[in-house]
């Protein structure tokens, strides 16, 4: 258990530390933010500090901190290191950036950001990552709780999208503190109690479940359940938790509800920690539950079946009937509440591509039914053949990293353009460059892509290498040289 109890006070120790200097950094003032200056009922309305965090800790979350915990605990111990690491300098960094820099500019979304602080190129970038990755990712929490359903109902899984469906359709168009206000804070009580309960079973139980601790284990687990290597399988398999580009699009939704600028800090940046912390417990849950030990002495993984299957068997096993009760509740609400977040989102982003006001009740449903649409069809799709969602989960997975990047970098832009000393934008765009070589190893790497079903993991890393250094090489350009033409060129006048 020591490698988990580390790894949580370095989390927590993060927080105290880097929140602050996050905070700084941001410069936060007095400044009225939109839910007071601009309150329409419907988006942008205030919210008490502690719902706006629980509201913001859902969005983010779902399940993804969960299975993504899990499956990274295929890669072994070393996954305490990206969570931990990842979520302090890039993950709560990103959503602190992207959800006050949306409230500095009356609730933006990412897109509308994008354009402001990083060009025109870019905006449109990350209009087509932004509105893909949302539907995808409302497809894929209609796949995932209508079939964990099923399994537990005698009621076939596409009577259950149905119903999950309909109700995203009305969650996305209602006044977000109608539904999403009242029932939210209670699910996030939910999903922290689901975690704490687990971790405080798997330490009752220590003798029958001991923890893989990372110095005694550090032997990568992937070599020995045939799984990838963790560069850079690990950071797209754990982004919940570590750094996720999809809630690039959710903490703009609550700047809209946050009252004052100095909330920022404990909704956008705690929130990521708090869902740090989560993963962190699912992970070390994962590793001493399904821990075998084998005939050589080295530690190995027997995770069988889906996600769900897992968190089932994880609860049920060190909690009995009410932990299986307490992950079927968690298991099925936390991705409907994502999923239904997700398509406001994009109703969102749609609505300022084409500059319209979404206070008519008429316009939200002309926005919202062709998304609905494509979310039906993607869904369809995948239970006409359930393989497709490996597919699907690939292409999110990718995707959702790739806008985390591109938020990265569009916080550099800002702190560039806003702050008189350039190398302050060094405190985003070091987990940016970070980050695009993930994604750019990643799109060349993965076997079942097309990319990477041709071209050698080896090729791949160092094409990864090669892309971030001429991204990582034009900005340093900007912030070194170009900031020496800039001065001279004040001198002169």
């Amino acid at each position: 258990m020591v490698t988990f109890f580390i790894a949580l006070a370095v989390l927590i120790i993060g927080y105290l530390i880097y929140s602050r200097i996050s905070e700084k950094i941001f410069a936060v003032d007095d400044r009225e933010t939109p839910a007071i200056k601009n309150p329409d009922g419907v988006d942008i309305t205030p919210l008490p500090k502690w719902k706006a965090f629980l509201i913001e800790l859902l969005n983010i979350a779902g399940t993804g901190p969960i299975f993504g915990a899990i499956s990274g605990a295929l890669f072994g111990p070393v996954v305490f290191i990206w969570i931990v690491l990842g979520c302090i300098l890039g993950g709560a960094v990103h959503d602190y950036f992207s959800g006050m820099i949306s409230s500095r500019n009356n609730g933006e979304s990412i897109v509308k950001l994008a354009g402001k602080y990083s060009g025109r190129t870019i905006e449109i970038i990350m209009r087509i990552f932004s509105i893909v990755l949302l539907i995808l990712v409302t497809a894929v929490f209609v796949v995932s709780p209508s079939t964990l359903l099923e399994s537990l109902t005698n009621m076939k899984a596409w009577i259950w999208m149905i119903i999950i469906l309909a109700y995203y359709f009305v969650s996305t168009i209602v006044p977000i503190d109608k539904i999403i206000g009242k029932l939210y804070p209670l699910f996030g009580v939910v999903l922290i109690s689901m975690a704490l309960a687990v971790i405080i079973g798997i330490m009752a139980n220590s003798n029958q479940y001991p923890m893989l601790e990372l110095f005694n284990n550090f032997k990568d687990l992937s070599a020995s359940n045939g799984s990838l290597p963790w560069w850079p399988f690990m950071m797209t398999t754990v982004a919940c938790g570590a750094v996720s580009g999809f809630h690039a699009t959710q903490s703009p939704m609550i700047a809209k509800c946050i009252k004052s600028e100095k909330e920022g800090r404990q909704i956008f940046y705690g929130a990521m920690v708090a869902e740090g912390v989560i993963a962190l417990i699912w992970a070390a849950a994962a590793m001493a539950f399904f821990r075998v030990d084998t005939a050589d002495g080295w530690n190995a993984l027997n995770i069988v079946g889906g996600s769900s299957n897992s968190v089932n068997n994880i609860a049920k096993g060190v909690l009995g009937t009410f932990g299986t009760v307490l992950a079927i509740v968690g298991v099925v609400i936390c991705p409907i509440t994502s999923g239904d977040t997700a398509l406001r989102s994009c109703r969102l982003i749609v609505g300022e591509i084409f500059k319209v006001d979404s206070k008519k009740m008429k316009t939200r449903l002309i926005l919202t039914v062709p998304l609905f649409l494509a979310v039906i069809g993607i869904s369809i799709w995948n239970f006409a053949n359930p393989s497709n969602f490996n597919i699907l989960w690939r292409w999110f997975a990718w995707s959702n990293q790739v806008l985390a990047a591109i938020c990265l970098w569009v916080s550099t832009g800002y702190l560039y353009k806003t702050k008189k000393n350039k190398l302050l934008s060094l405190f985003t765009a070091i987990p940016a460059m970070f980050m695009t070589m993930v994604v750019s190893t990643y799109i060349f790497a993965e076997p079942n892509l097309a990319l990477g079903r041709w071209i050698p993991y080896q090729v791949a890393i160092f094409i990864g290498i090669g892309i971030t250094a001429l991204l990582s090489g034009f900005y340093i350009y900007k912030i070194i040289v170009r900031k020496d033409e800039v001065l001279l060129e004040e001198q002169n006048e």
